[in-house]
């Protein structure tokens, strides 16, 4: 098959890679946890087996943040070991002479689901992905928005709550200190939660839709928090849609009804009135086909 193209989405808890067809199919994958060392070597491994000698047309990347789409380096939070690591020159020494592009993993989510998911339709949308952490990105006008270093959209780390809990980030309050799945378990637990040792957004989740009152909570408050701060990108961005993907929107309606309660309450803007919500479709695969849309 020709004009395959290969797509990397690094991110803190897992490295996935593809090979994409023109219309956007996954055609092989595979994926490995990320490493707590430096993890080049799996990257290069990873993207090796994928390959298993195809001619490709470009690689396309969706990395964790921040970004920097003009320098091509990448410094994921959670990634210690790779600060300004040169991602997009690493990737083009093992593929010479093709196109590589290199885009934040949230922005990547939000142009796969436009193009293949749940965000078809939509101009002007923002994309999710509320799991370990928050991301997010822009696709505006129908194409996907980075700003000026490849960042923006970066919604898990809008404020919401200024005297909130420190976060990873160096800033308090933000998206993520209150809808990433284990700040919500540690709340609960503070709250007087009595769980598993090991007990995740998954069990918290089961908790909460057996009706216990402390994971109901959780719940709630990652909702509202996420509603406010969709709230805040679409009076910005003037967007019509919120797609929402990762291992806490698993939950459904537990997450997504305080998200629609909070916009009904603070998106209040007449050129608002038809912002909707929607699951994302894609699951792991939509930062796969928005990084191979990139060279697309």
């Amino acid at each position: 098959m020709t004009d395959l193209v290969l797509a990397l989405d690094f991110g803190g808890t897992k490295i996935a890679a593809a090979l994409v067809d023109p219309t956007g199919d996954v055609v092989r994958s595979s994926r490995v946890p990320t490493p707590s060392a430096d993890p080049w070597d799996a990257v290069e491994s990873l993207l090796s087996s994928v390959v298993q000698g195809a001619t490709v047309a470009g690689v396309g990347i969706a990395s964790a943040g921040p970004v920097d789409t003009v320098a091509g380096t990448v410094s994921p939070i959670n990634v210690p070991s790779w600060q300004a690591f040169p991602l997009r020159s690493a990737v083009s020494s093992l593929f010479p002479g093709v196109p590589v592009e290199l885009a934040g993993d949230g922005v990547c989510m939000a142009l796969g689901e436009h193009r293949r998911g749940a965000g078809r339709g939509s101009k002007f949308m923002v994309g999710l992905v509320v799991s370990t952490g928050v991301g997010g990105g822009l696709v505006l006008n129908g194409h996907p928005f980075g700003g000026r270093t490849g960042n923006a959209g970066h919604i898990g780390h809008v404020v919401v709550d200024p005297d909130g809990p420190p976060c990873t980030c160096g800033g308090r309050g933000c998206v993520e200190t209150i809808a990433g799945g284990p700040r919500m378990v540690a709340w609960a637990r503070r709250a007087g939660w009595q769980a598993p040792d090991d007990a995740d957004a998954a069990v918290l989740a089961a908790a909460a839709l057996a009706g216990e009152e402390i994971p109901l909570e959780a719940f709630d408050r990652a909702g509202q928090a996420v509603g406010l701060a969709i709230a805040g990108a679409a009076a910005v961005c003037d967007l019509d849609l919120a797609v929402i993907g990762g291992g806490v929107a698993q939950a459904g309606e537990l997450l997504f009804e305080p998200v629609r309660r909070t916009l009904k309450t603070h998106a209040g803007l007449s050129y608002l009135e038809g912002l909707e919500v929607r699951a994302a479709e894609l699951g792991g695969e939509a930062g796969l086909v928005g990084a191979a849309a990139l060279v697309r």
